[in-house]
């Protein structure tokens, strides 16, 4: 595997904080007005998509799209768990973990050579 080909992979990862910082970071913040939350909500994802679109730009040149896509979700699970455990102080519970092995199941066959 070539060096520059994790390049898309991380920039996916750092994408990922922020798409889930905008969607649910203002579930703390419950008693903010709706207005203010949907555009600081829009403010963070621009960063978002700052590094989503050039990611699947450079990333396509290494991997097939439904690749990036599946990889993609992975990383958002992943991102998703940690950030839901540490700034909303929810239990990972054992149901959630199968879920999440279960997709890595998905991306082991979407990745493997099946000649």
């Amino acid at each position: 595997m070539e060096l520059r080909s994790l390049l898309p992979l991380g920039m996916l990862v750092v994408s990922n904080v922020f798409m889930t910082f905008a969607w649910y970071g203002h579930l703390k913040y419950k008693t903010a007005p709706l207005l203010i939350v949907i555009l600081v909500s829009w403010g963070i994802a621009f960063f978002e998509y700052c590094f989503q679109v050039p990611a699947n730009r450079i990333g396509h040149e290494y991997y097939s799209a439904t690749q990036l896509k599946v990889a993609q979700e992975v990383i958002t699970l992943v991102v998703f768990a940690v950030f839901s455990v540490t700034f909303l102080g929810e239990k990972m519970k054992w149901n959630y973990i199968v879920g999440f092995v279960l997709i890595l199941l998905a991306v082991f066959f979407v990745f493997k050579k099946w000649d």
